[in-house]
């Protein structure tokens, strides 16, 4: 059992993010276990041939050691609720040269270590440099051609939780996180067989929803930059999907009309209006009219990420959707 010490007024230290390097990390998961992430079996079939002619012998050294352990380092809790790859790769290229060549080789105690390892006791600068381009290569292939839908589920649980915890309370930010977590107001208990406890020390505690993660969730006790849960956004399995035809229930087509009622359907996940006119074949004016109004009926809300606008359902919206 982990269980992390954790009160209700460290309600008032959580935040959510969403984090690329964690994606990168916790799909080197989803590609080499597959029995435990059969979840990701698409996107394993288009991206596994890849990489033996991709140059990542650092990477993937580092990554997929024996003890199945991947460096702390590599996964930097972020600062800001979104931030860029390039952000997180210069964290990780400024990492004291001891801690990077210490957490490494623990991927890899009690094992013979191959030259890619032992680069870096000899040369970590270097092997470091290498191990950073050899990142931003792999999220070229494997990640950036999910990157949009990976964003867009994780970007609606986001949403979910914060408008969530706004109408009820904000201990909604952190209960129904897991089926594993459980909370009883002074201890997060999780329900693995490890055994590990610890508490926050006075930093904030970041929760970040990673597509990749697939079932599991994954704690950061010990990092320099802070706490953090990294947990799997609700509707994940929806990114391998090919995108189904937009089709409201006959019932709440019958509340709504058929367009305002495949608005809400649509707004299981976040759009913009420019999404919502492009997938339901709606010029830009007439579904701005069906936003409005779903909005002022308190069924949508919109959130601003970036210069973008993007609306997603309501609790409301919701039980409306769910009950029809």
């Amino acid at each position: 059992m982990i269980q992390i010490e954790f009160s209700d007024a460290d309600l008032a230290t959580v935040r959510l993010a969403h984090s690329p390097m964690v994606e990168v990390v916790t799909s080197t998961f989803a590609l080499y276990r597959p029995s435990k992430y059969w979840m990701y079996r698409s996107w394993r079939s288009r991206v596994a041939p890849q990489l033996p002619r991709a140059g990542l012998e650092t990477f993937l050294a580092v990554t997929t050691g024996p003890n199945c352990f991947v460096p702390d380092f590599l996964s930097p809790v972020p600062v800001g609720a979104r931030p860029r790859l390039e952000e997180e790769l210069a964290v990780i290229g400024a990492t004291p040269l001891e801690q990077v060549a210490a957490e490494v080789h623990a991927a890899w105690a009690g094992h013979p270590a191959p030259p890619e390892i032992l680069r870096f006791e000899h040369d970590p600068r270097r092997a470091l440099d290498d191990l950073v381009r050899q990142i931003r290569r792999y999220f070229e292939l494997a990640i950036a051609p999910f990157w949009p839908r990976l964003r867009a589920v994780v970007e609606s649980d986001i949403a979910r939780r914060a408008r969530t915890a706004a109408e009820r309370t904000p201990r909604a930010l952190v209960s129904g996180l897991h089926p594993r977590l459980d909370w009883d107001g002074a201890t997060l208990h999780i329900g693995y067989t490890r055994d590990d406890h610890w508490g926050l020390d006075g930093h904030g505690l970041a929760l970040l929803p990673a597509g990749f993660a697939g079932p599991s969730m994954y704690t950061v006790s010990a990092a320099p930059s802070g706490r953090a849960l990294w947990y799997p956004p609700r509707g994940y399995g929806r990114v391998w999907d090919q995108p189904a035809p937009v089709q409201p229930s006959a019932a709440l087509a019958a509340v709504l009309g058929h367009t305002r009622a495949s608005v809400l359907t649509l707004l299981a996940m976040p759009h913009s209006t420019g999404e919502v006119a492009s997938v339901l074949g709606l010029s830009p004016a007439t579904a701005s009219h069906h936003l409005t109004t779903l909005r002022d009926a308190g069924l949508v809300a919109g959130d601003r990420v970036g210069r973008r606008l993007r609306y997603l359902r309501t609790g409301l919206g919701e039980q409306l959707a769910n009950a029809s």
